[in-house]
């Protein structure tokens, strides 16, 4: 009944409008339509909607510590290095890096944080070294860059050292040729006439069994003349006191009227000023040997002031093996060259 009810009053409303149910009413339609589009009616106001913006989850940047710049890295590095390095290692480790910094500049001058220093970027330097060197150089690098970076891990200036995973190349060890008894006679015998400094630095090598860096740092001091001992400082930074062979004690000068905190080996002679680092020192001698013996004789590389040292260490063992065995005869060795 409700809807019927409803049906009758919209006919009723129709009917009052003039719909006449007999006829199809379309003019009627239209008249109403036109009416109501050119009336003074009320004009509904357009309602814009804006333009759907579409929310982007903002997600924060991720921020990269770069860490220090790398000169500044370096520097604080170096000062840690100076206090725990000898000076030699620091002229030599202080190059290193100085390379890598250069190379750097050069080849990849928008890296200036220590951060932005990666494995590709380190590698890409020591192939650099090791096609213009050798191995062995491209090692030495990989060894001073990796101090490096230790120390700056170890100051949490960089998160890891990624360079101690970066594998060492093979290297060939370097050989030193022992000298045959004619030729090492021979030698003797023109640094005698030529060059007797030279010969009493070599001699040290040969019969005190000592290093050539380590008779470079030796002073007047170091030789004790009544108990004929060497104190010097050895490979390993510690002070090692050795007794001095009579076929080399006998060919000392008087060292007993010297400065002792003079240097005992110097360019003029036996005690003396000389100030240059133990590096420069030993280059001086490798140079005069070169000049006065290697010329002469027409030496090869792998024959050196070190090889004399190879050389009478090779004696020595003949000479122990005979009275005992070989592993004996190298605990003996061991204590006497250290």
């Amino acid at each position: 009944m409700a809807i019927l009810t409803v049906y009758s009053q919209i006919l009723f409303k129709l009917l009052k409008r003039g719909y006449n149910p007999y006829a199809d009413n379309v003019e009627l339609f239209k008249k109403e339509t036109t009416k109501q589009s050119t009336g003074n009616t009320t004009e509904t106001p357009e309602i814009k909607i804006p333009p759907k913006v579409e929310l982007k989850s903002e997600q924060p940047e991720e921020v990269v510590d770069k860490g220090k710049r790398i000169e500044e890295a370096c520097a604080f590095d170096m000062t840690l290095k100076k206090q725990s390095l000898k000076e030699s290692s620091v002229r030599s480790y202080k190059s290193h890096i100085k390379v890598f910094c250069e190379w750097l500049k050069d080849n990849h001058p928008k890296i200036t944080f220590i951060g932005e220093v990666n494995r590709k970027l380190v590698l890409e330097f020591l192939n650099h070294i090791l096609t213009k060197s050798s191995a062995r150089n491209r090692n030495n690098y990989r060894a001073s860059l990796s101090s490096l970076y230790q120390t700056l891990e170890d100051n949490d200036i960089v998160s890891q050292n990624f360079i101690k995973n970066i594998k060492a190349l093979k290297t060939q060890p370097k050989r030193n040729k022992t000298y045959n008894k004619e030729l090492q006679e021979d030698i003797f015998k023109h640094m005698e006439v030529q060059d007797p400094i030279l010969l009493l630095f070599v001699k040290f090598v040969a019969y005190g069994l000592l290093r050539p860096i380590e008779i470079c740092r030796l002073k007047v001091g170091d030789i004790d003349l009544k108990h004929k001992t060497v104190t010097f400082e050895a490979k390993n930074k510690a002070l090692k006191t050795k007794i001095i062979p009579e076929i080399l004690f006998k060919e000392l000068p008087d060292l007993s009227k010297l400065n002792k905190e003079d240097s005992l080996f110097t360019p003029q002679g036996i005690g003396g000023e000389w100030h240059l680092g133990d590096d420069s020192k030993r280059n001086y001698f490798s140079k005069r040997f070169k000049k006065i013996v290697k010329d002469t004789f027409d030496l090869d590389s792998e024959h050196s002031m070190y090889s004399f040292r190879h050389t009478f260490i090779t004696k020595l063992y003949r000479a122990l093996v005979k009275e005992s065995s070989p592993n004996e005869a190298k605990s003996k060795l061991m204590q006497i060259t250290g």
